[in-house]
């Protein structure tokens, strides 16, 4: 498979044109962004690191049964995925209060969400991504109601793979986001799982192991990074 010309560049990744019309190649760069890019800089490895955690959380969800745009690599930081139609919807699902859900409502940083709480916003620089609700979704023709119901069924059954999956590596999630797209007439898990999309915390400790560590100035977020590697991923240590 060849990689052709670049058809998007955001803040930590490039998707390519290929060969095949049906493909497309992600490429994981190394930067790092935070506070919508007034932030930035980058670390060595770090593309690699989400790459790993990310094929390997994609294939344990294929096993599961939950449909993702992911194919194989192409490389150690290019992923071949599924050329998917992306909803202009990004997903948070949230466990455990953190972040801006702290911010704006009266939760207590580390109080339990249960059930889990599910949170839409508008995939627009533009815009700020700002949160929406079913309506605004359905008015700006997002998505329809039926792919919205989808959309969170499977953003749950993520979710609750993912809980126990890592809470056995000795991790939390408090809180990730997620991006579906349309493939072949139904919806499908697209962009990455890493921890440039998710919060990590050690369960043990409380210690954050994601892009927190970045964005508040905690220590080498490349350490934090090859941690949760190394509990999801153990095998590219070897």
């Amino acid at each position: 498979m060849k990689k052709l010309e670049q058809l998007h560049s955001g803040k930590a990744k490039t998707v390519f044109r290929t060969d095949d019309p049906g493909k497309l190649i992600m490429e994981f760069r190394d930067s790092l962004s935070a506070f919508d890019g007034k932030k930035l800089s980058s670390a060595s490895n770090k593309g690699y690191l989400n790459a790993r955690i990310s094929v390997k959380l994609f294939e344990l969800l294929e096993q599961k049964g939950i449909p993702t745009h992911y194919d194989s690599m192409l490389t150690d930081i290019d992923m071949v995925v599924d050329n998917v139609e992306i909803i202009l919807i990004e997903v948070i699902v949230r466990n455990i209060a953190a972040g801006s859900i702290v911010k704006k409502y009266p939760f207590e940083t580390g109080q339990q969400l249960d059930p889990p709480v599910i949170v839409f916003d508008y995939k627009s620089d533009e815009y700020g991504d700002p949160m929406i609700n079913d309506d605004i979704a359905l008015a700006l023709g997002l998505a329809t109601k039926d792919e919205l119901s989808r959309i969170r069924e499977l953003a749950l059954a993520i979710n609750s793979v993912l809980v126990e999956y890592l809470g056995e590596r000795n991790l939390l999630l408090p809180d990730f986001k997620l991006e579906f797209g349309r493939f072949n007439g139904g919806i499908i898990l697209a962009d990455e799982i890493s921890c440039d999309t998710c919060r990590f915390w050690d369960k043990i400790t409380g210690e954050s192991l994601d892009k927190d560590v970045f964005r508040f100035d905690r220590g080498d977020p490349v350490a934090a990074y090859r941690e949760v590697a190394k509990r999801v991923v153990p095998e590219i240590f070897g």
